[in-house]
């Protein structure tokens, strides 16, 4: 997920110690400052990546899976540039922060539905895509609500755990593991249980953060 700019066209990390991959989508954008590229292009790039991801992780083929892993894996990388781009460039836009947004949304939901759907043969049989699309559909919805954490409270505020130049979000680099070990099932699983308890206690933080922000803001009254 691409960083939100605010109005100092600053991403989130710029207080302190950035992520890793935000560092080195700075320094390979940095020559398109200037050209015809735009951040949306590279959203793009981002969501045809994720569809070919998906396509591919639809296969039962373990091939084809691994492929599709790998390839999600960079468009999870590529996420980054986008917003990198926007605030080397200046060209940050509203329109451009939700269609990145809903790119993430389509990719996340896509994703875990065409690995159910590729496992429609196993041990889960005709529920795999399903379990795939509730996964999906609650890892959209951690990501869509986190931006708006971010948005009330600041992206100080809403930072979530983090290790030095890794943030938690940075775990789905290791998606291809799961292929490369041909542990699609148990990871379904584990995503379609995990998933939606982590959207519940995220929901359960955010009003957590609100009451404190709200307590705070009377105290300085």
């Amino acid at each position: 997920m691409s960083e939100p700019i605010d109005s100092a066209g600053e991403g989130r990390g710029a207080a302190g110690a950035r992520p890793l991959d935000a560092r080195l989508a700075r320094r390979l954008v940095r020559p398109l400052d200037g050209t015809a590229a735009r951040p949306n292009h590279l959203t793009t790039i981002r969501l045809v990546l994720g569809l070919i991801a998906a396509w591919c992780l639809a296969h039962e083929s373990l091939l084809m899976a691994n492929i599709g892993a790998f390839v999600f894996a960079l468009s999870n990388f590529v996420d980054h540039t986008d917003g990198e781009l926007a605030r080397i460039s200046g060209a940050s836009s509203r329109f451009g922060h939700a269609y990145d947004l809903v790119c993430d949304a389509i990719i996340h939901t896509l994703l875990f539905a065409a690995l159910g759907y590729g496992l429609m043969q196993g041990a889960l049989g005709v529920w795999a895509p399903v379990i795939g699309l509730l996964a999906g559909l609650s890892v959209a919805f951690i990501f869509g609500l986190h931006t708006i954490m971010e948005r009330e409270l600041g992206k100080a505020g809403a930072r979530l755990p983090s290790a030095g130049w890794f943030e938690i979000e940075d775990v789905l680099y290791l998606f291809p593991l799961v292929t490369i070990f041909n542990v699609r099932e148990a990871f379904l699983v584990l995503a379609f249980i995990g998933a939606p308890a982590f959207a519940v206690w995220l929901g359960w933080y955010f009003r957590v953060l609100r009451i404190r922000a709200a307590r705070g803001s009377q105290c300085a009254r």
